[in-house]
């Protein structure tokens, strides 16, 4: 199938995509282009949990803690998304890493709150302070991944602490590219 895409101040481009869903009456074109370009904000959510939540390596071993280790994540960040919801944010324009700093912050304020009042009242303005950081809408950007900073050269522990050797020269800990 073949759908061209037109952006204001972009080039018009050609979007190839393959499916088996064969009726066109009830799988148009338009719609298939518009829901495969809706898989960024997917990507964007995969995004969240591994660098934001710091999902990255999981910290657990066994297949049970593991489980337990992504049950946790995905609890969290259906709680900070329910919190976007709340703020009566677009969750496309709402700011992920926004609300989980502004959650940082307010949660001791609100926790501390003197009565049920003055911590409706800070609840308030956590969720004010969540609908002003909008992302602003980028159609069709690219967002590539990649690495701000390099990795740290040192050797990877491998053996128990107590047995480990640390080498004197630094450029022994460098993997090779």
């Amino acid at each position: 199938m073949h759908h061209q895409i037109a952006q204001k101040a972009h080039r018009t481009r050609e979007l190839i995509l393959v499916t088996t869903l064969l009726n066109a009456k009830d799988h148009p074109k338009a719609k298939i282009a518009e829901l495969y370009a809706r898989r960024w904000r997917v990507e964007l959510c995969f995004d969240d949990l591994k660098t934001t939540m710091h999902m990255e390596m999981l910290r657990t071993k066994s297949p049970a803690t593991v489980c337990r280790e992504l049950l946790m994540h995905m609890i969290a960040y259906n709680l900070l998304r329910a919190v976007i919801m709340r703020a009566e944010v677009p969750a496309e324009r709402a700011s992920f890493k926004g609300t989980v700093d502004r959650l940082h912050t307010w949660s001791w304020p609100i926790w501390l709150a003197p009565s049920q009042r003055e911590a409706r009242s800070r609840v308030d303005e956590l969720l004010a302070s969540i609908a002003c950081d909008l992302v602003p809408e980028r159609p069709g950007r690219r967002e590539p991944r990649a690495v701000k900073r390099r990795p740290k050269p040192h050797a990877l522990l491998t053996v128990p602490r107590h047995r480990f050797k640390e080498i004197p020269h630094r450029e022994h800990y460098r993997k090779a590219a």
